[in-house]
């Protein structure tokens, strides 16, 4: 009971800002389609479908979430972000998102024009401008490359009566009354008034607890299992003096990971602290 109302107190304060309540709103097709126009300048976006916190992954094999995916009548793709930290907003950052549409989303051999859309809290570019478009450009001319790889950043701080300005305004309200867009707010309403709508975020909320409680868990045994390592290695440098001997005579195959512990800790001994160890080596 108390964390239930824990959460009904931390729904009463969630804004479109807030990624977690973002993506329960956006998944709407009605309200992606609104989103998509005003920030793209396009009534002609018609969106046929869109995913909400969906998984993608990486060539390493590991799972990276995206916030809203949506792919329209034309076959463009957008990956919509809500980054109230400038750090989660960098360059690579959106240059990743990008790469993983790209590998998988996008058709075989038929690339499709793609849209990476980071929505900040704070002007992450400095230029005190509502919105900012990046695409790749021939430097000795001065052309638009035309790759059909977009990535564009909007910053929310700018509130004033253009389209634009006015959906900025309903992502930093906390109250459907306050909205100026009536599918944004009547989506707004049905999540934070309604009781089923109410009782959905609720169970979200619970689910997201879980995950982050089985993630940290998860992080927790493998520090555990390097901060072993990293102990087994200092010891036997005493006695080898190559990864390669040291991986043999503790079946360990990763060489590489071994010499990585091997160049680091000579900076901390004679007694070689394994958790700053642990930290230096950035892993």
């Amino acid at each position: 009971e108390k964390k239930h109302q824990e959460d009904l107190q931390r729904l009463r304060g969630f804004r479109l800002l807030d990624d977690d309540f973002m993506t329960k709103v956006f998944e709407d097709i009605q309200c992606a389609e609104l989103l998509l126009r005003i920030i793209l300048n396009d009534e002609g976006i018609h969106v046929l479908e869109v995913h909400s916190q969906r998984g993608i992954k990486n060539l390493q094999g590991r799972s990276v979430r995206l916030d809203i995916l949506a792919i329209d009548s034309h076959g463009r793709v957008f990956n919509v972000e809500v980054q109230r930290s400038d750090k989660g907003a960098g360059a690579k950052r959106a240059r990743y998102n990008s790469a993983l549409i790209d590998a998988n989303v996008t058709e075989p051999g038929a690339l499709n024009e793609t849209f990476v859309i980071f929505i900040t809290e704070n002007d992450v570019m400095k230029a005190d401008l509502p919105i900012y478009h990046i695409d790749r450009v021939v430097k000795e001319t001065g052309k638009l490359f035309k790759d059909e790889a977009h990535i564009i950043y909007v910053n929310s701080q700018i509130k004033n009566e253009t389209k634009l300005g006015r959906l900025m305004h309903d992502f930093s309200c906390t109250n459907a009354k306050d909205m100026h867009n009536k599918v944004l707010a009547d989506r707004v309403r049905y999540f934070k008034e309604d009781e089923r709508g109410v009782a959905i975020m609720c169970r979200e909320m619970e689910i997201m607890r879980n995950q982050a409680h089985e993630e940290g868990v998860e992080i927790g045994i493998k520090k555990g299992r390097m901060l072993q390592l990293i102990k087994q290695v200092c010891a036997k440098m005493q006695k080898f003096s190559s990864a390669e001997e040291i991986a043999n005579d503790l079946v360990e195959q990763d060489v590489p990971l071994i010499q990585k512990i091997m160049d680091v800790a000579p900076n901390f001994g004679p007694d070689y602290n394994v958790d700053a160890i642990y930290k230096a080596l950035n892993l």
